[in-house]
């Protein structure tokens, strides 16, 4: 999803570095209240921030001036939550741009809306309310991380086709093209981000539960439950 350097016109790519900020603005103010407060999650913190960069650069190449790839923003926007995620994507996609050559410093407001807030505002939010329903947490993981990565992808077809309506049809026929091209590539590998992110969080529950129960991710009941299931 990551939209090349110079690919979007004016004003978009101003515009979407507006509409980035606050999220930003507020995911530093979070980031900082996590180092001084909570200063044993930061090593999980770097791992999230890491599990990004690695997913987000296997990048598979599209017509649309685009790429496939999975985000792994949602293990971040679970732990974490969706603002201080913005800010791990913030830095993932700038040193992708000046090193890798993947994404683009005036396509980084677009970028970072699309795959560092809008997915794991998603994410968070279903994690929230599946867990809230009493549904499995590792169900509610995979399906949060799984659609939080398509949603990241149908954000970036809206908004290519904001910026490149077609003739015929407009806006709407633009996207459903965007989205259609994105489709064949990304639901696979959505499910499987889904997949690999609800095996980290087993992961994470068996050798640091108490971490998760600090940030309030899981209550120590849940923890206790989950713990004696898988036993």
């Amino acid at each position: 999803m990551h939209i090349m350097e110079g690919f979007l016109p004016s004003p978009w790519w101003q515009i979407w570095f507006l509409i980035s900020a606050p999220f930003l603005i507020y995911g530093m103010y979070e980031l900082r209240r996590i180092y001084e407060e909570r200063r044993e999650t930061l090593p999980l913190l770097a791992v999230a921030g890491a599990f990004i960069f690695v997913l987000s650069s296997l990048k598979l190449p599209s017509v649309t001036g685009s790429c496939s790839h999975p985000t792994g923003t949602g293990l971040g926007a679970i732990i974490f939550g969706p603002f201080i995620t913005s800010v791990l994507g913030l830095i993932v996609l700038i040193y992708q741009a000046l090193f890798l050559a993947h994404g683009g410093l005036t396509t980084l407001g677009a970028n970072v809306f699309s795959m560092g807030i809008a997915g794991p505002l998603l994410a968070y939010g279903i994690y929230r309310a599946g867990t809230k329903a009493g549904i499995n947490t590792f169900v509610v993981v995979f399906l949060a991380a799984a659609l939080a990565d398509l949603f990241t992808y149908i954000i970036t077809s809206l908004q290519l086709a904001l910026a490149f309506p077609a003739e015929a049809g407009g806006i709407m026929t633009s996207f459903l093209a965007f989205g259609t091209v994105f489709a064949i590539t990304q639901i696979p590998l959505a499910i499987i981000e889904g997949l690999i992110i609800a095996l980290i969080f087993k992961y994470i529950i068996a050798v640091r539960p108490d971490l998760l129960v600090r940030l309030d991710v899981l209550s120590q009941a849940a923890v206790t439950r989950i713990r004696e299931a898988l036993a």
